[in-house]
């Protein structure tokens, strides 16, 4: 039986990342995101919104990114997949469930301003196409670059557009 566990989001941080270290040393931080969905309700004849809170847990270098460049209000693409945690609760005794995303790629969208200050770019580059990329792997080991697929390694100054 085949399956398949992907996941897409873009919305803004509704708190900043706070980053936290295993004990092996592996960086991880979780982060809330609000995904907006907005529609027209023929009936009532006007614009309906509806925000939709995900948590999501990013590792390794991208917590450490996120931590450095992201704050409250930043617009973020999230790649990952759906994750269940299940605990018993201490107080009743009753089992509970969430769902949350495990972050594998992450995308950071709009300018450097954008948001509650949060900053742009860092020392690995970025694209100049309005977000600065970090898409490596999460058990925190780098191999190839943040620029895009094609793996360009411009300077900033010699980016040629």
């Amino acid at each position: 039986m085949a399956s398949y566990n992907k996941v897409i989001l873009v919305g803004n941080l509704t708190r900043d990342p706070q980053v936290r270290y295993t004990p092996g040393g592996t960086a991880v931080t979780e982060v809330g995101l609000a995904v907006n969905r907005q529609w027209y309700d023929k009936q009532a004849n006007e614009r309906k919104e509806e925000t939709t809170f995900v948590d999501v847990t990013l590792w390794g270098r991208q917590a450490e990114v996120a931590g450095e460049y992201l704050s409250k209000g930043r617009s973020v693409l999230i790649e990952g997949r759906l994750q269940l945690d299940q605990w018993d609760d201490k107080q009743t005794g009753q089992k509970r469930s969430k769902l949350k995303v495990v972050g594998e790629n992450m995308q950071m969208l709009g300018g450097r301003g954008e948001g509650g200050g949060g900053g742009g770019g860092g020392s690995r580059g970025g694209n100049r196409g309005g977000g600065n990329q970090y898409s490596g792997p999460a058990d925190d080991e780098y191999s190839g670059s943040p620029s895009g697929p094609a793996g360009n390694d411009f300077p900033d100054d010699e980016v040629p557009f």
